[in-house]
C-alpha cells in the first residue's frame, strides 16, 4: 500500500468515527437518515457536477445499475447502523460492524477477485473473530441467545453490508471507472429520492430533527460522503483486501469516544477487544 493511499484511508478513519459519533448523539431512523443524506447531496452536487462536466466518465446502463444498487445498499446499511445505535452503545455496535466488515470483505476478495491472503492475513482474521468474541461478552455469549442481544444482532448485519457495499463500490470505481465522488454523490441523490415518500409521511420528525439537531446533522452529511470518497479513491489503484481491513483504524477511534466522550461502561474490555480488532486488522492488510 502506498504512503498516499495510506494517508487517504486514515483520514477517513477519523472522519468516520467522528460522523458515527454524531449519529450516536442524534439516535434516529429513517428520517435522520434522508435528512443527511439530501443535505450531503446538495452540498456535494457543485463537485459532482463540475467533475462530471470536466472529465465527462461513461455513465451508461453498468454504471446507472450500480448507482442504484450501491444506493439500495447503503440505504440498508445506515438503517441498520441506526437502530443497532438505539438499542445499544457506540463503543460495541461500531467496532462489531466496522471489525466484521473488514474480514468478510476479505473472504469476498478472495472468491469474487482472486486473491490469496497469506497465513499472516488469516491470523489477523482470527484474531478478529476472538476479538469480537470477546467485545460481545466473551464466555456469556455462549449462554444467551443471539436474538437476546439486538445491539449485536444489528452490529453484525451491518458489517454484512459493509463487506456487500465495499466489493460492489470497489467494481463500481476500478472496474466501472465511475468518480469517486460521482458516485458518492449519484448514490446519495439516489437514496434520497427512495426515502423522500417516507420523510414526507414524516415530516414533522424531519423539521424536529433539524431544530434539535441542526449542527450534529450538517457535520453527518459533510463527514459522511467526505469519508466514503476518500476511501473510493483508495479502492481505485489498491487492492480491496487491503483497504477495508486497513480503514477499520476507525474502530479504535470510535470505541475511545464512545468509551469516553459518551461515557459508556465496560470500557476497559471494548477498548481491549478494539485493539485486539485494530492488530488483525493490520496482519491482514500486511498480508
Amino acid at each position: 500500500m502506498t504512503l498516499f493511499a495510506l494517508g487517504l484511508i486514515l483520514t477517513a478513519a477519523f472522519c468516520h468515527a467522528t460522523w458515527n459519533l454524531l449519529a450516536k448523539r442524534v439516535g434516529s431512523g429513517a428520517p435522520f437518515v434522508w435528512l443527511f443524506g439530501t443535505l450531503g447531496a446538495l452540498i456535494y452536487a457543485p463537485l459532482a457536477l463540475g467533475i462530471i462536466l470536466v472529465q465527462r466518465p461513461e455513465l451508461g446502463l453498468p454504471q446507472l445499475v450500480f448507482i442504484v444498487g450501491s444506493a439500495l445498499l447503503h440505504i440498508a446499511y445506515f438503517l441498520l447502523l441506526q437502530q443497532g445505535y438505539r438499542v445499544g452503545d457506540l463503543s460495541l455496535v461500531y467496532p462489531l460492524a466496522r471489525g466484521t466488515g473488514p474480514m468478510l470483505s476479505t473472504l469476498g476478495a478472495i472468491a469474487l477477485f482472486g486473491e490469496r491472503p497469506s497465513p499472516l492475513a488469516l491470523a489477523g482474521a482470527a484474531l478478529i473473530i476472538g476479538s469480537i468474541f470477546l467485545l460481545t461478552g466473551g464466555a456469556r455469549l455462549l449462554r444467551r441467545p443471539l436474538s437476546a442481544d439486538g445491539a449485536v444482532v444489528f452490529g453484525l448485519l451491518t458489517g454484512t453490508l459493509i463487506a456487500t457495499y465495499t466489493l460492489w463500490d470497489k467494481h463500481a470505481v476500478s472496474a466501472l471507472l465511475i468518480p469517486p465522488v460521482v458516485l458518492d454523490w449519484s448514490t446519495a441523490v439516489a437514496r434520497s429520492l427512495l426515502l423522500s415518500p417516507l420523510a414526507a409521511r414524516r415530516w414533522a420528525e424531519v423539521r424536529a430533527l433539524w431544530r434539535e439537531h441542526r449542527l450534529p446533522v450538517l457535520g453527518v452529511a459533510v463527514l459522511t460522503p467526505l469519508a466514503y470518497i476518500l476511501v473510493l479513491t483508495a479502492m481505485r489503484f489498491t487492492p480491496v483486501s487491503y483497504v477495508a481491513p486497513a480503514r477499520e483504524i476507525s474502530i479504535l477511534i470510535g470505541t475511545a469516544m464512545g468509551a469516553h466522550l459518551l461515557d459508556e461502561g465496560d470500557a476497559h474490555r471494548r477498548l481491549l477487544a478494539a485493539s485486539g480488532m485494530v492488530l488483525g486488522i493490520i496482519a491482514l492488510a500486511l498480508g
